[in-house]
C-alpha cells in the first residue's frame, strides 16, 4: 500500500541529516514505497501547526519525531476532535519519551521506531483533554496523552535520574521524592468525579493519567491503560516522615513487587495514597497553583476540568 507519511520533527532534538539517514534506512528495511514529507516544528509552533499542515497535504500517517512536547502537540492536532484524523507514529527523541515507553516503542533507535510506523497495524489510543482556568479569568484547552496534575508530578517523579536508577534501583525514587517532600505542602481543594458531587479534599499531589508508566520503567498508576476509555487518578496526601514511608511502601511494594507476585488486577490504596478511576474530573483550587500537562508547566491555575476522549487516536 502506498502510504504518505508526514514527519513532524523537532530540529532542537536532532540534526536533519541524521534523521534523514535513519528514515531512509527504515524505508529500505521495511521495503516500503511510502512517500515521506517533512514538517519542521518551531518555538512558535511546537507541532500542532506542522501536523495540521501534514493533514492538509494529504498525509495518512503523521509521525511525531521529538520529545514529549512534540508528541503531545501532534496528538492534539490528530485527535482533538474526538476521532482520528490520521494515524499517529512516534519516533522518540526526548529525555522522558513517556508515551513511547508505555507503548513499547524502541528508544534510542530511530530506524527501529520508524520501521514500526511503516509495518505495524494501527490500534486505538485514548486522548485526554484538559481545560484550565487561570487567576486572571482566562481559560485554555490542552490535550495530553500521558498525565496531568499538580504537586509532585513529571518534574519530580517523571524525571528521576535514569543513571542513578541504574545504580540504585528503586532507591532512586526515594531520592527524587525526598527532594520534593521538603518543597511540597498539602493543599485543600474540591474534587468532582464524573457526575458525582464535589467533595473536599486535602492532598499535595493529584495526578490524572491516561498511561501509568513513568521514566525509569516504574509503573506509578498500575491500572492505567491507554485504550480503556478511563482516567486513573493518584492522590498523594503524605505529610511527615511516617506518611512518606507509607507512600513509598505503597508505590514500591503494594503496587510494585507485591502486585507482580500476587497477580493483583487492581491498584491498592493506603493511608497516604489513594487510587481512583473516572471518565471526567473537575477540581477547584482556593489559591492559584502550578499545573503540569505532559511535562509542560502552566502557572496560576485555579480550576481544571479533565476528560477522556476514548479511541480519539490511532497509533502505530
Amino acid at each position: 500500500m502506498n502510504q504518505t507519511v508526514g514527519l513532524v520533527w523537532n530540529p532542537s532534538k536532532i540534526e536533519e541529516a541524521e534523521l534523514r539517514q535513519a528514515v531512509d534506512a527504515a524505508l529500505t528495511e521495511a521495503a516500503s514505497d511510502a512517500q515521506v514529507r517533512w514538517f519542521e516544528t518551531t518555538k512558535e509552533d511546537p507541532g500542532q501547526g506542522a501536523a495540521a499542515a501534514a493533514l492538509a497535504d494529504g498525509c495518512d500517517i503523521v509521525v511525531a519525531a521529538g520529545g514529549d512536547g512534540t508528541v503531545r502537540a501532534v496528538a492534539e492536532a490528530l485527535g482533538g476532535s474526538g476521532s482520528p484524523a490520521a494515524d499517529l507514529g512516534i519516533v522518540p527523541l526526548g529525555t522522558g519519551n513517556l508515551l513511547a515507553r508505555n507503548l513499547d516503542v524502541p528508544l534510542g533507535d530511530i530506524k527501529a521506531a520508524f520501521t514500526r510506523v511503516l509495518t505495524e497495524q494501527p490500534r486505538p489510543l485514548d486522548l485526554g483533554s484538559a481545560r484550565l482556568s487561570f487567576a486572571d479569568g482566562s481559560q485554555a484547552d490542552h490535550a495530553f496523552v500521558v498525565m496531568v496534575g499538580f504537586g509532585i508530578d513529571a518534574h519530580m517523579i517523571v524525571e528521576t535520574d535514569d543513571d542513578l536508577k541504574a545504580k540504585a534501583g528503586w532507591l532512586a525514587y526515594v531520592e527524587s521524592l525526598g527532594r520534593a517532600a521538603a518543597e511540597t505542602e498539602v493543599v485543600e481543594f474540591s474534587l468532582t468525579l464524573d457526575d458525582g458531587e464535589a467533595v473536599p479534599e486535602q492532598a499535595h499531589t493529584l495526578l490524572i493519567a491516561n498511561c501509568g508508566t513513568i521514566q525509569g520503567g516504574m509503573t506509578l498508576l498500575p491500572d492505567a491503560q491507554p485504550d480503556d476509555g478511563e482516567l486513573d487518578l493518584l492522590v498523594l496526601r503524605a505529610d511527615g516522615a511516617a506518611a512518606w514511608l507509607d507512600t513509598m511502601r505503597n508505590l514500591v511494594w503494594d503496587n510494585g513487587l507485591k502486585r507482580i507476585l500476587t497477580g493483583a488486577d487492581r491498584a491498592e490504596s493506603s493511608e497516604s495514597t489513594e487510587h481512583l478511576r473516572a471518565r471526567s474530573v473537575r477540581a477547584e483550587l482556593p489559591q492559584p497553583h502550578a499545573f503540569e500537562v505532559d511535562g509542560d508547566d502552566f502557572a496560576d491555575v485555579t480550576a481544571f476540568e479533565v476528560r477522556i476522549l476514548p479511541a480519539a487516536l490511532r497509533v502505530r
